[in-house]
């Protein structure tokens, strides 16, 4: 449907404020104007009403990884890239996410399914679609310990990309100390015993020398591909430092108050994980979302592995505003990816809009992507009146 012209009677947030019983109206694919819906009926050819619900911009996630879920649904089982691209597409959409920036894990890790040949099958779908209803993006992840610059180099030549940042999941380095380093991939990521202590070793022989050099060569990717840097996981505001000399504009999930604060200080938008604020903390007992929020330490939420957390995240009462709340899943994002076209609901953006149920759990009634409806589900039949054409 691509007539959509006018969403009134909802919960308008726009990036300063909530217009109650607003009105949204869209022409093409940019809002046209935002107001207070008249008494008087609709002016354009297809009204929706939104009947109280959270009228939000499309949320805009800058990490998630949980494509990787669609690809390899069981450990050993895997589905083609196409299939898995087009189940995170729609779950996604389900979950408000118009623009995704997918994480892929540009690393060595067999047993994880995580492979640099995988992460370019998956970077070259992403780039090739025509079918999905979302706008999904790359980011790409380089895990310093593996090649993965030389296998990104090869993406940008070919492919291009959108986000990159770079990690390093070492032991002693970051949130694993050795226990917590084995724990998480036997336990969590179910790796045999072997390979765990294999990719140890691999990773702690990255000596740091080695590291600022192919760190080097990741920021001028960055900077010939025009797109932004991010750092992963900070632990200190001297690591913040060095990844900001780098030019890094992004700091993806600072481990403590100091890495976060130092981030701020720098002027690098912080990001941390949307389901560390829904559950109420990390699961590394690392710095907590809501302690940081609290600080004024972050700026973005990304649904890491879980886009329904990132829905969620909004309407977890923080004590401000709704409008400040969806502005970290929707304003501040764009912003922080440059991207000047989206993210807020005002005239002259891009008609990405969502109509969101806030009760319960909060669940998406109807999500416009440019301007056109790509997902209904509202189990409630909102009503949809088209005017009858003129002389008629």
């Amino acid at each position: 449907m691509t007539g959509i012209t006018e969403v009134r009677n909802g919960r308008v947030v726009t990036p300063s404020g909530v217009v109650e019983g607003g009105r949204v109206v869209v022409s093409g694919d940019r809002i046209a104007r935002v107001d207070r819906a008249s008494a008087n009926g609709s002016s354009g050819p297809t009204t929706v009403d939104a009947d109280g619900r959270v009228v939000m911009p499309g949320i805009i996630d800058l990490h998630g990884d949980d494509i990787e879920h669609h690809r390899s649904p069981r450990a050993g089982a895997s589905v083609d890239a196409r299939t898995a691209l087009t189940a995170a597409d729609r779950a996604n959409l389900l979950n408000g996410v118009t623009t995704k920036y997918h994480a892929v894990a540009f690393e060595e890790s067999p047993d994880d399914g995580r492979t640099l040949r995988t992460a370019e099958t998956i970077a070259a779908e992403i780039r090739r679609e025509e079918y999905t209803l979302g706008d999904n993006r790359l980011h790409a992840r380089c895990e310093l310990a593996d090649a993965s610059a030389e296998a990104v180099e090869g993406v940008v030549d070919r492919f291009g990309v959108d986000l990159l940042s770079v990690m390093h999941h070492a032991p002693g380095d970051g949130q694993y100390d050795d226990e917590e380093f084995e724990r998480h991939y036997v336990e969590d990521r179910n790796w045999p015993a072997a390979s765990v202590d294999d990719a140890m070793e691999t990773r702690r022989s990255l000596d740091d020398a080695d590291r600022a050099d192919r760190i080097r060569r990741i920021a001028d990717l960055a900077r010939r591909a025009g797109v932004p840097l991010a750092s992963h996981d900070d632990e200190s505001a001297r690591d913040v430092e060095r990844m900001a000399d780098h030019g890094t504009d992004i700091s993806e999930y600072p481990l403590t108050r100091e890495a976060a604060r130092r981030a701020t200080d720098l002027g690098l938008a912080v990001v941390m994980g949307a389901p560390n604020l829904v559950r109420g903390g990390s699961l590394w007992d690392n710095l907590g979302a809501r302690d940081a929020i609290d600080d004024g330490l972050v700026d973005v939420l990304c649904a890491d592995y879980h886009p329904p957390s990132l829905l969620a995240a909004p309407f977890v009462d923080t004590g401000e505003s709704l409008s400040t709340r969806v502005n970290r899943v929707t304003r501040n994002p764009a912003e922080a990816a440059g991207l000047d076209d989206r993210g807020r609901i005002e005239a002259g953006a891009r008609a990405d809009l969502i109509v969101v149920d806030p009760n319960g759990a909060p669940t998406v009634d109807r999500v416009f992507v440019a301007g056109t409806e790509a997902i209904r589900t509202d189990r409630t039949a909102t009503a949809e009146r088209r005017t009858p054409p003129a002389g008629s």
